[in-house]
């Protein structure tokens, strides 16, 4: 067991649904176990600016159920640099910092594996919507996301369907088409296009022009942002078959709003861990989930790899979507 007497949390990168949750988890778990804790406002930035708040339990009270971050959040081009890390590294222990829980994607692991190689104790909770972390089977925001996706798809196949129409979602997913594949199934779409897995758009316009023949009275296509622009794939199947779908893009939309009870539960139980860990005297660890159990994996490992895309369910929409 190490002795932590202060820890600082930060978010950073782009906002997701829980990041509150996790913070006040942070926050509270480690006020339990008798620790100073600070807020660092805006991420990466606000560390090089020394902009650390000591908080408390009214730090974080009522904070729960709001989406986007009360830390706020930035890019920071300086901390990319090994100067800025250097900076950053420094700062933290002039304030007598013992440990740094960093709630954030890729680019935000990214900042804590620099500042654990420079001597920082650090954790990482992954809080992206895009559920592209790997070594945890979900991301704090993820569920939110998908929930908000599934919700404007119910509402736009009742548009579509009085009209017989087909309409394209495009959805965010840069890297990775979880939010896609999960939104697509879960609103019954014809059709999800991801950049994980290739397509034929002429396949993609037979098929829906089959579809509509064969009875159906509309058609949705759900596809990621990295697949393919949304607009694209209307003009596309335009062009094959003579179908002018509508095309819907969801765009940040996806990031806010109040988090579900999943996140929230996820978020609180990861912060928790995570300062747990610290407490253990564990650093430059990865905070996760699989098969409901917490797991802290190495950072460096998690930086360094990509997660792997879920064939079977992206089959399963597949077999279902005739």
């Amino acid at each position: 067991m190490s002795e932590v007497k202060s820890i600082a949390v930060l978010t950073s990168g782009g906002d997701s649904q829980g990041m509150n949750a996790a913070v006040r988890a942070v926050v509270r778990s480690a006020i339990f176990h008798g620790i100073d804790v600070y807020g660092v406002q805006r991420g990466y930035q606000g560390l090089l600016n020394n902009d650390l708040r000591p908080m408390d339990l009214r730090s974080v009270g009522d904070i729960i159920q709001r989406g986007g971050t009360v830390l706020q959040t930035a890019r920071c081009k300086e901390f990319m640099t090994a100067e800025g890390q250097q900076r950053g590294a420094d700062i933290l222990r002039e304030r007598g910092i013992d440990g740094l829980v960093v709630i954030g994607g890729d680019g935000s692991y990214q900042g804590a594996n620099k500042l654990s190689k420079l001597g920082i104790k650090t954790m990482g909770l992954p809080g992206t919507i895009d559920n592209d972390i790997p070594f945890t089977d979900f991301t704090i925001g993820f569920d939110t996301a998908v929930s908000i996706v599934v919700d404007a798809i119910n509402k736009l196949r009742d548009t579509m369907t009085s009209h017989e129409r087909s309409s394209i979602v495009e959805v965010m997913g840069r890297h990775c088409g979880d939010i896609a594949l999960y939104a697509g199934l879960a609103s019954g779409a014809e059709t999800i296009l991801v950049p994980e897995v290739p397509f034929d758009l002429a396949e993609v316009s037979t098929r829906m022009a089959e579809n509509f023949r064969a009875g159906k009275r509309h058609s949705i296509i759900v596809v990621a942002e990295g697949a393919a622009s949304g607009q694209d794939i209307a003009d596309a199947i335009t062009k094959n078959n003579g179908i002018e779908p509508r095309v819907t893009v969801l765009g940040h939309i996806q990031r806010g709003g109040t988090p579900t009870h999943n996140d929230r539960i996820l978020a609180s139980r990861l912060g928790d861990f995570a300062v747990r860990k610290l407490i253990e005297g564990d650093s430059a660890k990865s905070c996760g989930i699989i098969k409901g159990e917490l797991v802290a994996t190495d950072i460096d490992m998690v930086v360094s790899t990509k997660k792997s895309f879920n064939m079977d369910m992206y089959d399963l929409a597949l077999r279902l979507s005739q």
